[in-house]
């Protein structure tokens, strides 16, 4: 046992190697060391910075100067702020909103760290700095003290002020030469440094006051080849820019044929669309406000490509330069007050997921490397969103998933009118086939053959294969309707079976267990009524409402749907001849639709209504209809496969619905304006109905 116990406060005593770990691991790589140069001279108020490289490619004789005409420092603040780690100068700067003397910026900065990005550069690097009217200051900066050195205090760095040598007469700003390079640069390194160096300031919002510059001697040729954003932007057939405030994202659309396209194709602009902003929650949607967040307005501009090779040759004869320039540079960056956050766009970032959203439906997704695309945010709104210490991004906090979830949401409705377009410019000048696979190239053959006097020989060839298709694409649809509802009933009964098992280890009544257990057996039956085989048979609307109804009774008193049943309060019964279980499949399709979009409104009283009506056509028909925000586009577009308005959806529903139609002879998919059905009058929302050719 000790003889005596103490009782002690001990500060933390840093090494000296501290400042070399952190200078080698704090910035990612060389580029981005100079990338944060740059951005230094932004906050030191310049108008001008230029990089300059030099023989890059020999360690001991390449240089690097990066040279601006900013407020530079006075000898006291390099002393008393540069040289202090960690210093809250530009954090308390951006607190009380002191914006720059003469371009009135707010610093970039704010944790007193992105100086020792140089230490990727060079172990010894020479800092010349001057403030107008005043003298010149020079210090001398070595990272091999700091691996000798024992305590941080032991190292010493050398400042000394002289008479302006290089910033003479009115001129100030700041000096920093790297020399004897820590790394050769290889062509590719510096192709790299280019490019984030003219992406620091926003391709749409530059800052009008700020400019950099970028050239390399004598290896002129490594630069060659590389494409001038602006003039890349041309060549985007797809366009849109707005913004993003609150629960709201606003913005204009425009579709810009190629000029080779005009005789064909005619553009087309859409101004002022608007929508509520939904996130995905599981399945199901949520309201989506920024509002409670320090983000401010969002402004946003996109530029859509499209890869497809012969499309590609209209807009530009260097085709492989653009894929390249696309690959390198595209995704959607992030600018603050014109300046850009690294790393967003980058290679590699795929910040918005914009992959993962495209595997399930690549013809309608954007994908990194088909848009080039930039969100402005100001400096002075933007304060919840807070920079990576290593310079990568934004700290994932609840503020920055609210705006990644606002974007992504923004880019689906531009992904949804870009598709209309992309259907045309496809049907006109892609290698793809037409629209109805098989059938229509069959057609194309049969008269081929009999311009040939061939066909009598292959005609029942023709007609098997015609059969065998359309035999499957009946098995597959019969299989794809009721699978649309099936994911939405079995989450619906994952949730009633935690309840019973909760109920059965919290020893609640047996009355309770049973009904638990009732409601279970019910949905099983819906399921069973949605799969099990059946053919064309004379089925009772009324059953059939009935059974949809039924298959969703959970699902609208979680969701809190009143449900209006149109046959309870006088509408006509009728008997159709169908295919029970995929009426009753599109039905359940059309309530999940109503669902989901009246979720998204965040609105109270939300209501359903199922019926029947024999005023469209004086045919009889299946009506669905609800009190939220109603279709946005034509028919042609949510008929289509894939076209979604929904964040995560598959698009699918509607254009199943519309193939269900087409496999009842005569019935159609009918999507009614609010006079040509009788309603009550609340049902101020989408209409959509099922037509069939005439009661049996």
């Amino acid at each position: 046992m000790p003889d005596s116990y103490e009782s002690v406060s001990v500060p933390f005593r840093p090494k000296a190697r501290m400042l070399v770990l952190l200078g080698e691991q704090l910035i990612r790589d060389s580029g981005l060391a100079v990338f944060e140069l740059v951005k230094n001279a932004y906050d030191a108020d310049a108008s001008v910075c230029r990089v300059t490289v030099e023989t890059p490619f020999m360690t001991q004789a390449g240089r690097i100067v990066v040279e601006d005409d900013g407020s530079g420092m006075t000898f006291e603040l390099l002393r008393d702020v540069y040289l202090v780690i960690g210093t809250d100068f530009r954090a308390k700067q951006k607190a009380v909103q002191q914006s720059t003397p003469i371009h009135g910026r707010l610093p970039l900065g704010e944790k007193g760290v992105g100086r020792l990005a140089v230490h990727k550069l060079r172990h010894k690097i020479p800092l010349l700095l001057r403030a107008a009217g005043r003298p010149e200051v020079v210090m001398n900066f070595d990272w091999d003290a700091f691996d000798t050195a024992s305590e941080l205090d032991d190292v010493k760095v050398a400042i000394k002020s002289r008479e302006p040598e290089v910033f003479t007469g009115s001129k100030h700003g700041t000096r920093i030469e790297v020399t004897k390079l820590r790394e050769d640069w290889t062509r590719a390194k510096v192709r790299a440094l280019h490019r984030a160096v003219v992406s620091l300031c926003s391709p749409f919002d530059t800052p009008s006051d700020f400019k950099v510059t970028f050239s390399i001697s004598p290896q002129d040729d490594w630069l060659e080849g590389l494409l001038n954003v602006s003039n890349v932007l041309e060549d985007a057939l797809y366009r849109a820019s707005g913004w993003i405030e609150g629960s709201q994202v606003v913005y204009d659309y425009r579709f810009v044929p190629f000029e080779a396209m005009r005789n064909v194709l005619e553009g087309r602009t859409e101004q002022g669309l608007s929508h509520r902003l939904v996130k995905k929650v599981g399945r199901h949607p949520e309201p989506l406000d920024l509002s409670p967040y320090k983000i401010g307005r969002v402004g946003f501009q996109f530029h859509i490509f499209d890869r497809e090779p012969r499309i590609l040759d209209l807009a530009t004869s260097d085709k492989k330069g653009l894929k390249e320039y696309l690959d390198q540079n595209g995704g959607v960056r992030i600018y603050r007050d014109g300046i850009r956050v690294f790393d967003f766009g980058e290679p590699g970032n795929d910040w918005l997921n914009l992959g993962g959203r495209r595997v399930n439906k690549p013809t309608v997704r954007v994908s990194n490397n088909q848009i080039i695309g930039a969100l402005m945010l100001k400096g002075a709104q933007s304060g919840d969103l807070i920079e990576k210490t290593n310079r990568e991004g934004f700290i994932e906090n609840s503020a920055y998933e609210a705006l990644r979830d606002a974007v992504t949401f923004a880019l689906a409705q531009i992904e949804a009118e870009r598709q209309k377009d992309q259907k045309l410019v496809r049907l006109h000048y892609s290698r793809q086939g037409p629209n109805r696979p098989v059938l229509d190239e069959i057609t194309d053959l049969r008269e081929a053959l009999d311009r040939r006097g061939l066909l009598p020989e292959f005609a029942d060839h023709l007609a098997r294969i015609e059969k065998q298709y359309s035999e499957v694409q009946e098995t597959m649809l019969a299989a794809a309707a009721p699978g649309l509802t099936f994911a939405a009933v079995i989450h619906q009964a994952e949730k009633v079976i935690k309840e019973l098992v909760q109920a059965v280890e919290t020893d609640a009544d047996r009355r309770r267990i049973r009904n638990l257990v009732n409601q279970i057996a019910q949905m099983m039956d819906g399921l069973t009524f949605l799969v099990r085989k059946s053919g064309m048979s004379r089925e009772r609307a009324s059953v059939l409402i009935q059974q949809a109804c039924f298959n969703n009774e959970l699902r609208f008193r979680a969701h809190r749907v009143v449900l209006v049943n149109g046959l309870e309060h006088g509408d006509r019964d009728f008997i159709v001849k169908c295919v029970r279980r995929l009426i009753v499949a599109t039905l359940m399709n059309f309530l999940d639709n109503s669902i989901y979009w009246l979720d998204s409104t965040g609105q109270s009283d939300k209501r359903i209504y199922v019926g029947t009506s024999f005023e469209l056509d004086d045919r009889p028909s299946l009506v669905v209809a609800d009190n939220g925000p109603g279709f946005r586009d034509d028919v042609d577009a949510v008929t289509q496969p894939f076209f979604s308005r929904k964040p995560e959806g598959m698009g699918l529903g509607l254009y199943i619905a519309n193939e269900v139609a087409k496999q009842h002879q005569g019935a159609r998919l009918v999507f009614p304006s609010r006079g040509d059905v009788r309603l009550p009058r609340e049902f101020t929302g989408a209409i959509v109905a099922l037509q069939f050719p005439a009661a049996v």
